[in-house]
């Protein structure tokens, strides 16, 4: 009787695999991957990776970049990691191994400073003990690594631009714009970066056509955008999301918060935000809109 034959990587799939010291940077260079649209996968036993992209075969094409952390706390699965690895290599995959290292002041100080336990301090508990057992479990991964990565001088948004850089590219920026409309009497949104007060402007509310109609009622719409003072907001607010959304995503930030309010937020608000998101999207920023009170009374 044959043996099954083994399953074959979908050489279609992009494949990065972040390994290197704990508290080296990887779990923030996977989250930067995960904000350029991969699938993400932290701790994974590396022995299944050609199991792996098998399945990725039958999900239509959905999945065509992964991303997966591998380090010492594989455990006996370490040791097979470099051939496993080599193994999808030879067959033709697309596999870029980064390792991510410091040196050892730096990672004693992180430590220190998140006082978290080393996962390889052993009884002793002494962090120094545990860097230099995981410098030699991760010897072989070292050693198939595409490059090394050095964190040393690298602060937290200086590392997500250089992976970001590396494997999404500079000119596809991953910040996307939520924009809220909302009620002051509801709340201001707790997870709004900035917040827009709308109330200045006439409300519909107090034209008894219009009151019975949201924001996105054409009616609505043309009242409060045919206001002067909304047409002046308006091109203030696209002149500071022109200067404030490159500087924010240079510091790496993924995803910007802006809520406009108004009293119940059902008229002014929505209609502002409605068209500060078309006009978003006309410079090509992504944009999801949110009215969170329209349907309040």
């Amino acid at each position: 009787m044959n043996a099954p034959a083994a399953p074959r990587p979908v050489l279609e799939t992009q494949v990065v695999i972040l390994t290197g010291m704990s508290g080296s940077g990887k779990t923030t260079a996977l989250r930067a991957l995960e904000d350029g649209g991969f699938y993400c996968i932290d701790n994974f036993p590396v022995v299944f990776l050609a199991r792996l992209l098998d399945l990725m075969g039958h999900t239509a094409g959905e999945l065509r970049r992964v991303a997966l952390v591998v380090d010492a706390r594989e455990g006996r699965f370490l040791r097979e990691a470099p051939r496993a690895i080599d193994e999808i290599r030879r067959m033709g995959g697309d596999v870029t191994v980064l390792f991510f290292d410091a040196s050892d002041e730096s990672l004693v100080r992180r430590y220190s400073e998140t006082r978290r336990r080393h996962p390889l301090a052993g009884d002793s508990g002494s962090v120094p003990d545990g860097i230099a057992a995981e410098r030699k479990a991760l010897e072989g991964l070292r050693g198939v690594a595409d490059e090394v990565v050095d964190t040393t001088q690298l602060n937290v948004h200086e590392l997500k631009r250089l992976v970001h850089n590396r494997f999404v590219g500079p000119g596809n920026d991953p910040m996307g714009v939520t924009l809220v409309s909302f009620g002051y009497r509801g709340g201001i949104p707790s997870h709004a970066d900035l917040v827009f007060d709308a109330r200045f402007l006439p409300n519909p509310y107090f034209v008894p056509e219009l009151r019975p109609f949201p924001g996105s009622d054409p009616r609505v719409r043309d009242y409060v955008l045919g206001q002067p003072d909304t047409t002046a907001f308006l091109a203030r607010l696209e002149d500071l999301a022109d200067f404030l959304i490159p500087r924010y995503r240079a510091e790496g930030k993924t995803y910007l918060t802006v809520a406009v309010g108004c009293t119940g937020g059902r008229h002014r608000s929505v209609a502002i935000a409605n068209e500060l998101a078309e006009r978003l999207r006309a410079r090509g920023v992504p944009v999801r809109v949110w009215h969170r009170d329209v349907d309040k009374e």
